[in-house]
């Protein structure tokens, strides 16, 4: 698929409420797994683009796209497979882009560049209490507790529990800089699958290992080769709510995956502050610091609640090679 786009240098064009001008750099990269139309650059000529490299460019989200109503250029949000069109010099609207999401609270300013982007970009699967899909909104909205009481938005989440071949547990403690609950220590890895093709695959549930996978990457600079997806256990669901700060918080249908693996780490600090790894016994001495308030040391809610009622019977599965029959993928406990 190519797209061909084009408009002219000192073209001001007012985006999400930014003014660009003299610019002949890309203001807005399309997502082609969301769907949303479209790019413009500001270029003296027109630009060929296939869609591959799109993903080069900086993104921002695009929600609406209002053309003046003197324009008589005209485009309706269509999958890009049937999009090819052509902005002529002669024939250029105004443009005004604009989306729900990206208006920030200013009270927001503070949020980290990083954490900024993935929580306007990043978009969660809603689902209900049977883990049925019910739509999507942006990791934003979906973590505000304004939206998570008054909508109960409730989206898919995963936790993984990576063990190496001593069956030591590889923690993490997270960046000060994540929005939810930063500088606590959790398990490996817990993120969210994103509202995108290969990460809603329900069978095996094979989406959410897909997200796995990908996020322990990101977060952990572990490669996709040391943690194949089919190694990954898949043993149960939980849903749970809790709030992070006031604003802030929880509400997730949270797959639990485990996965034996020795693996290089390399940790991003923009999610990461520290790793360890941990024996039961040292596990249980750091949850009698937390429980104490010793150090200002602090647990993730979701990976007390797994500490709590799971991991410790499942601990002995992992050390006897029998994870398989551990699986309950027929209850989500509600804790």
């Amino acid at each position: 698929m190519e797209i061909i786009l084009s408009a002219f240098v000192r073209r001001v064009l007012v985006v999400c409420g930014e003014v660009h001008g003299n610019n002949c750099g890309p203001l807005i990269k399309i997502n082609t797994e969301r769907w949303n139309a479209s790019v413009i650059t500001t270029c003296a000529q027109p630009l060929p683009m296939s869609a591959s490299s799109l993903f080069n460019l900086p993104l921002m989200r695009l929600r609406s796209l209002a053309l003046s109503s003197s324009s008589s250029f005209q485009f309706s949000h269509r999958p890009l497979s049937s999009i090819r069109f052509v902005l002529s010099p002669g024939k250029l609207p105004n443009f005004r882009a604009f989306s729900a999401t990206a208006m920030t609270d200013t009270k927001d300013a503070g949020m980290d560049a990083v954490q900024r982007r993935l929580m306007f970009e990043d978009e969660c699967i809603l689902v209900d209490e049977t883990d049925r899909v019910v739509g999507h909104d942006s990791k934003y909205n979906c973590h505000l507790m304004e939206n998570i009481e008054a909508k109960n938005l409730l989206h898919r989440a995963f936790s993984v529990f990576l063990f190496n071949s001593n069956y030591e547990l590889l923690l993490q403690q997270r960046s000060n800089t994540k929005v939810t609950f930063p500088l606590v220590w959790t398990n490996t890895c817990c993120s969210h699958p994103l509202y995108r093709e290969s990460e809603l695959i329900q069978e095996n549930a094979l989406g959410v290992r897909n997200a796995a996978q990908r996020k322990l990457l990101d977060e952990l600079g572990i490669v996709a080769e040391d943690v194949p997806v089919e190694e990954f256990t898949t043993l149960g669901r939980m849903l749970y709510k809790a709030p992070s700060d006031g604003k802030w918080g929880e509400h997730e249908l949270d797959y639990l995956l485990f996965i034996v693996r020795d693996v290089k780490v390399q940790p991003n600090p923009d999610e990461v502050a520290e790793i360890k790894y941990v024996s039961r016994e040292e596990l249980k001495e750091l949850v009698k610091k937390a429980d104490a308030g010793e150090e200002g040391l602090k647990l993730s809610p979701w990976f007390r609640l797994v500490v709590d009622n799971f991991l410790m019977k499942w601990w002995d599965h992992v050390e006897k090679g029998t994870l398989d029959e551990a699986i309950d993928m027929k209850t989500i406990h509600k804790l």
